[in-house]
């Protein structure tokens, strides 16, 4: 049921029964289908993923909504607990892409989300996307990027529609801090092993390589360059 009826003049207004079923689509790719990401794996079990749909991928538009859930996601977050959770912007009107052509998008929508955020770049990583310690920040927070498609050519980004994970990077160190990491970054490794015949050549630990070769989840060359460049 729609939350308003829509008529000439009115903008129209998300309709949260659609973002369940989206949430359901979601639950049944990360849990029914058994997903190699143990960590995914884990925040929907416990229910700890926060859910948004937006229109118009790639656009200033959605970039414009999504800062606002992003920064009050950042502001409610718990980082004295060792609870993990999720962002999920979800884009359920997206055509499907080509590797190429969603990479493209999602860049760009990276772009125009910097270009809304008014805080500094998280301090504790690069902003630089050569960098080997870069990692994309929002609100003053450094996020690991996953993009998800069905035209991924990896099954693990293989998502019902067009999506983009944002996993905070103090989630990664938290791990580290409870000696855990290496167990789990080495479980996910073997289970995408499994279900695509070898792992993902464009995984690399956090430190050894710049990230946003990993966000779109396309294989790219050695000569790859990222065309995200931060505006502030």
């Amino acid at each position: 049921m729609k939350l308003v009826e829509e008529r000439p003049g009115l903008k129209k207004v998300k309709n949260n029964s659609d973002e369940k079923m989206l949430k359901r689509k979601f639950e049944d790719f990360v849990l029914g289908k058994d997903h190699p990401c143990v960590m995914a794996q884990t925040v929907f079990s416990m229910e700890q993923v926060e859910l948004h749909s937006y229109e118009d991928f790639g656009s200033a538009e959605a970039a414009g909504k999504l800062i606002k859930d992003l920064e009050k996601y950042v502001t409610g977050y718990d980082f004295e607990s060792n609870d993990f959770r999720t962002f999920l912007a979800v884009f359920p009107d997206s055509p499907e892409y080509s590797e190429i052509e969603f990479e493209k998008q999602l860049w760009k929508q990276l772009k125009v989300l910097n270009e809304a955020d008014n805080c500094d770049w998280d301090a504790r990583v690069s902003s630089d996307p050569e960098s080997e310690h870069f990692s994309f920040s929002i609100a003053g927070r450094a996020f690991y990027i996953v993009g998800m498609h069905p035209g991924a050519s990896r099954k693990a980004r293989q998502s019902p529609c067009t999506a983009i994970a944002f996993n905070l990077h103090w989630q990664f160190e938290k791990l580290r801090e409870m000696g855990t990491y290496e167990n789990v970054r080495d479980k996910i490794r073997e289970r995408d092993k499994e279900l695509q015949g070898n792992i993902n050549p464009m995984l690399e630990d956090f430190g050894k390589r710049s990230e946003a070769r990993q966000y779109s989840g396309r294989e790219v060359s050695e000569e790859w360059k990222c065309p995200f460049h931060q505006s502030k």
